[in-house]
């Protein structure tokens, strides 16, 4: 009985590891050929939004360029010459009017092209040096500003061809619908992704020309106020020998 019991035991045991390796390896993980595709590229996910894509990429790439560009004059307008006005204070008082103006002239910035306006004009009446140096500082501004506007309108027109894109993403939609005769998540894929995505362009898009609009006004009004204050101080300059 004995031997019985274990031939029966060593035949279900054979059995049982015959039909455990003759099954298939189970580990859990797929392979990189089972997995479905879970990553797009960004050049692929920005196509999927449609045309519309198309003039937001130039509003970008335009809005970039201004930037950098006013950056770049700006700053440079921007730099502040701590020893300028005492330097034309000695100046003045020695009577050297001419080096007062060929130093304003070398240190070509707006602040010190308006200071060489009021050194010009000196011996007239006051009123009139002022107006001077107020044309001179207002002309300087407005260069600083060019194409600042063009920053202003791109980030209030970038979210409007961003909601064009998505009114042509909902009309790709309700199209497919119609063409199918059914809903399904395949139908209205390509139309959400051109929605979506050229909504979230046109934001980005608008971000990027409102921030840089307002970050640029601002350093611009900083220097007109750093300008006013340089040109009371000349007007008192010139004020002093009658005190």
């Amino acid at each position: 009985m004995l031997s019985f019991i274990l031939q029966i035991t060593n035949t279900v045991a054979t059995t049982v590891a015959e039909t455990v390796a003759a099954q298939p390896a189970v580990t859990g993980i797929q392979t990189v050929a089972d997995l479905p595709p879970t990553e797009i590229s960004l050049f692929e996910m920005i196509s999927k939004g449609g045309i519309i894509m198309i003039p937001l990429a130039i509003l970008l790439v335009l809005a970039i360029y201004i930037m950098v560009e006013r950056v770049l004059i700006i700053s440079k307008a921007s730099k502040k010459n701590a020893t300028l006005l005492p330097s034309i204070k000695d100046m003045i008082n020695n009577g050297n009017l001419a080096n007062a103006r060929a130093l304003c002239k070398s240190v070509n910035t707006p602040e010190s092209i308006m200071l060489e306006q009021g050194i010009s004009r000196i011996g007239q009446n006051m009123t009139e040096i002022r107006e001077a140096m107020d044309k001179s500082a207002n002309a300087e501004l407005t260069h600083l500003e060019k194409n600042l506007s063009v920053l202003n309108v791109t980030g209030r027109i970038a979210p409007m061809f961003g909601f064009i894109g998505t009114i042509i993403g909902v009309i790709h939609i309700f199209y497919r619908i119609k063409l199918a005769g059914t809903v399904d998540i395949e139908t209205v894929s390509d139309g959400l992704y051109q929605k979506m995505i050229s909504s979230g362009g046109g934001l980005v898009v608008g971000v990027i020309a409102f921030v840089g609009f307002q970050w640029l006004s601002t350093r611009v009004d900083k220097l007109a106020h750093r300008m006013e204050e340089s040109q009371i101080a000349f007007l008192d300059i010139l004020n002093e020998p009658s005190k």
